[in-house]
């Protein structure tokens, strides 16, 4: 099979065909680390699809805030399957897994559609908090039915065309040998570092895109938490705070883990020494935020634990009636 396409104007060899480098670990340890990715991957699906289920079989869970839970539950899941299985591929193929330029690019554009998606449900959370905390008289009026699905629709909508803008530039540019990408999925910047053309005008959407999707988000979230951290000072007990804290107290703490790999990964600048450390926090927001996600609010969360315990007894029940 042909990998290389050789440009007789300008002597360029241009690439059709990339290999990923993704871990370069030793062979005693590739398959612990594979099986490790593998379970890490299947305790994602699993617990991702147990949130939505929960949330769709529980009338009690039929509220905004459940609702934006399941549908974060669907970006993680999109995120995971998109990067996981080429890199557990790839793990066990080492040098003979390769891919093709145009599978690197649409690996990136759902890459992209799921990040961008989960940065804008992640202000709408927020946004959801904010009323049910700081206006809780209006809650019911604002956060209606069709004002969630409005919402996640116009997620979904505008994170699908600012993943085109990026995917329809890229495909136009041409790539240049060598044909290796050090990383463990297509990101942006790896796969320009290939690219024998003028990137300029990817730089400049891509960092427009940044701005609209993940600064202008970044600065809704914490305006909205200074409002709410406000609003609970006010309330005059401890024990008050804590009952009103600790329902927005889960969302926190994804926001900041996702937020905060994001940021030393794309903001901070890169240095070779750095690279190791690059792909590791790379690999805690597109793998391990994913899985830990539904136990975060799994276990700080009464309502879903309350669900969880009355299935799981329903299930023994029928299991000691049966027998």
């Amino acid at each position: 099979m042909s990998y290389v396409v050789k440009m007789d104007e300008k002597n360029k060899t241009i690439i059709t065909v990339i290999q990923l480098l993704g871990f370069q670990t030793p062979q005693a340890l590739t398959f612990v680390l594979f099986f490790l990715f593998l379970l890490m991957y299947c305790v994602t699906i699993c617990g991702n699809l147990l949130i939505i289920t929960l949330v769709s079989y529980s009338k009690t869970l039929h509220s905004p805030m459940y609702f934006f839970l399941s549908q974060l539950s669907v970006m993680d899941i999109l995120l995971t399957t998109d990067v996981f299985p080429y890199m557990l591929h790839s793990m066990l193929e080492k040098d003979s897994a390769t891919m093709s330029i145009s599978n690197c690019i649409i690996q990136f554009y759902f890459f992209a559609v799921s990040e961008t998606s989960e940065c804008l449900l992640l202000t709408v959370m927020s946004y959801d908090r904010y009323v049910a905390i700081c206006k809780p008289l209006h809650y019911t009026l604002l956060m209606s039915t069709q004002f969630c699905w409005i919402t996640i629709l116009t997620s979904w909508i505008l994170s699908f065309l600012s993943g085109l803008i990026y995917t329809i530039e890229i495909s136009k540019l041409q790539f240049c040998s060598p044909n290796v990408i050090d990383h463990f999925f297509c990101d942006l910047g790896p796969i320009l570092k290939l690219s024998c053309s003028d990137t300029t005008i990817v730089q400049l959407e891509s960092t427009l895109i940044n701005v609209v999707f993940a600064c202008a988000p970044v600065i809704f979230i914490i305006v909205s938490y200074v409002y709410i951290i406000v609003t609970i000072f006010k309330i005059p007990s401890i024990t008050g705070r804590q009952k009103v804290f600790s329902t927005c107290s889960s969302h926190l703490i994804v926001v900041s883990m996702f937020y905060g790999t994001l940021i030393f990964v794309y903001l901070i600048p890169r240095r070779g020494q750095l690279l190791n450390i690059t792909k590791f926090i790379s690999l805690l927001y597109t793998t391990a935020t994913p899985m830990i996600n539904p136990i975060i609010y799994s276990l700080r969360n009464k309502d879903l634990k309350q669900v969880i315990d009355r299935i799981v007894n329903n299930f023994l029940k029928m299991h000691l009636h049966h027998y």
